[in-house]
């Protein structure tokens, strides 16, 4: 099927899954994952209406950025350096894998330099896996209280990425603990923190990921292949 086809059935599997959940189906923004693939094919997708990508790779970004300017909105997901910090700079609308405060610091300052605000997710390792990026739950809520302090940034959300499971159902306790998670911090009231976004699920269990109350469902490989 070609990239459009990928992208129309993905649509209809998120409205299904938000429906059946009980949700709107525009709760739910689908990023599709881009990287390693080439601009043709982000203008291909955003020809069939795709609007927001994710990358994983600042010096991959920073290329595609060069390719393609009008009307894509940019997701950064990957690890992020805080040295790359400065390349990415006022050119991505949303950074999903703040996992530590001296980001944060690097993020609120170059973007500081710019006189504009960066909205961040604060990414948890939910699944304590020593191979994953990402906070635990317990340093969670000071990463974010030591964020809220920060001039030049915003927090949205969480972020997380559960362990691979051939069953998108065994990943699915993880999706509700980060929901859970976010309704803790939420209830905290914390000034300048909001848990309107919860980004989780990729192209094998984003399903379950939005029947767990996902908003920002990461797809690359449904959309674009296997790498």
């Amino acid at each position: 099927m070609s990239i459009a086809e990928n992208l129309a059935q993905i649509n209809r599997r998120i409205q299904s899954a938000a429906e059946g959940a009980g949700r709107d189906p525009a709760a739910v923004r689908l990023v599709a994952v881009s990287k390693t693939r080439p601009a043709t094919d982000i203008a291909e997708a955003f020809r069939a209406g795709q609007t927001d990508f994710g990358e994983n790779y600042v010096q991959e970004l920073t290329a595609k950025l060069e390719d393609i300017r009008d009307g894509v909105t940019w997701h950064f997901i990957g690890h992020l350096q805080s040295n790359k910090v400065k390349y990415i700079a006022g050119k991505v609308s949303l950074i999903h894998s703040v996992d530590r405060l001296s980001l944060a610091e690097e993020i609120s300052r170059q973007w500081g330099r710019l006189g504009k605000i960066c909205d961040i997710l604060v990414q948890v390792n939910i699944s304590g896996e020593i191979s994953k990026s990402g906070t635990t739950e317990k340093g969670a809520m000071q990463l974010l209280r030591d964020c809220a302090l920060l001039p030049n940034i915003r927090v949205q959300g969480l972020m997380t990425m559960p362990p691979f499971f051939d069953d998108p159902e065994a990943a699915r306790p993880y999706f509700a603990e980060l929901r859970k998670l976010s309704l803790a911090i939420a209830a905290e009231r914390i000034p300048g923190v909001k848990m309107k976004e919860l980004s989780m699920g990729m192209s094998g269990d984003f399903e379950a990921a939005i029947q767990e109350g996902a908003t920002l469902v990461r797809v690359g490989t449904a959309i674009f292949g296997e790498r």
